[in-house]
């Protein structure tokens, strides 16, 4: 299986590892058929995510991604991160293998969580805002 460099850099030296103790959110996905877990913490200001950390326990493919995305949204506004699509964070490592593919859509899934988690702790509804974050059993969605 072949990765691109950029898939490499940021499996080899990934950006905002760790943990934010007193974040504004956490969000936490897992894949249990390949059993990735990724954990994404944010602190927001005044709407924007001044800062994001990740811990991801998976394949370097997982890595690659959370790192990627944690890069693409740092300073952004929670709109903005909204955006973020697996498709941008495959593009941004410049491609991933078909098999690891569904890595690129858990760190999207991961920071949708996150950012529900915030609403949430905020007293708001976050469904209408994000859409399904594909945390209830009942969507079906894997």
């Amino acid at each position: 299986m072949m990765y691109s460099d950029k898939v490499m850099d940021h499996f080899k030296n990934p950006r905002n590892v760790g943990e934010i103790e007193d974040a504004d959110a956490v969000g936490e996905v897992g894949n249990l058929k390949c059993g990735d877990i990724m954990k994404i913490y944010l602190k927001i200001d005044n709407d924007i995510i001044t800062d994001i950390k990740f811990k991801t326990f998976g394949c370097g493919a997982a890595v690659a991604t959370s790192s990627m995305a944690t890069e693409l949204v740092k300073g952004k506004s929670i709109q903005e991160a909204l955006k973020l699509t697996n498709t941008a964070v495959m593009e941004a490592l410049e491609g991933l293998p078909p098999v690891k593919v569904h890595c690129s859509v858990l760190a999207e899934e991961a920071l949708k969580s996150a950012i529900a988690d915030y609403y949430k702790r905020k007293g708001v509804d976050p469904t209408p805002i994000i859409g399904c974050a594909g945390e209830c059993q009942s969507c079906g969605k894997e």
